[in-house]
């Protein structure tokens, strides 16, 4: 079967071209994304490997999971005394390992062995349910409710009151689906992803109207 392309009987390369300089409209990076990533990868790429693209050009993952290491596992480590903060001001910029320099090299390497060890024996016990707040964070809502949620919050969290262009917002159940939360707008609220990392699927507060 020939190509729509071939079918134009323009040469690839001016079509392509063409498209990409004057055709492209955009509401997202996802086309040119795409479309290098099928270029680079000889033309025929999975949807797994178009997805990685993609997510390799979105910083709300690792901005996420910043927020789940200052607040949530560097707290416990740090309460502990196992680790400390490194800040710059009061801002918390990274983590330092406690005593690194008294253990020798088979130590270190025994002790991330230990660790590796319990993530294999978590992870058997649990399995891909430990990412469910990740998937149910994403969820099934329908592009157009998502759209409703955010133009109602005016493009900005409803907690700390930043803006969509400034930051990733997310639609957040008030009452989260494990408890019984419905799919309904009036039970969504639109929260920067630090925010929703924060409150999590154990909170019910409804911050619709507090960052007026």
């Amino acid at each position: 079967m020939r190509s729509k392309l071939a079918e134009t009987g323009e040469p690839t390369f001016s079509k392509l071209r063409g498209f990409i300089e004057t055709q492209m409209r955009m509401s997202h990076i996802y086309q040119p994304v795409m479309l290098a990533e099928l270029l680079r990868s000889g033309g025929s790429s999975s949807v797994k490997e178009i997805a990685a693209a993609i997510s390799a050009h979105d910083p709300s993952p690792t901005e996420y999971y910043s927020e789940i290491a200052k607040n949530m596992v560097g707290r416990v480590l740090a309460d502990h005394g196992i680790i400390s903060k490194e800040k710059l001001g009061r801002k918390v910029t990274g983590f330092k390992l406690e005593g690194l320099n008294d253990l020798t090299e088979a130590q270190i390497a025994e002790l991330v062995a230990l660790c590796e060890t319990k993530l294999d024996e978590y992870l058997k016990v649990r399995g891909l349910r430990i990412w469910d707040h990740r998937r149910k964070s994403a969820g099934a809502l329908s592009g157009t409710l998502k759209y409703e949620v955010l133009k109602r919050a005016k493009f900005r969290c409803e907690l700390c009151g930043i803006s969509a262009e400034e930051k990733a917002l997310e639609v957040d159940h008030i009452v989260p689906r494990r408890h019984g939360g419905t799919d309904e707008i009036s039970n969504l609220q639109a929260l920067c992803y630090s925010c929703n990392a924060m409150k999590r699927d154990r909170d019910d507060t409804d911050f619709r109207g507090i960052a007026v």
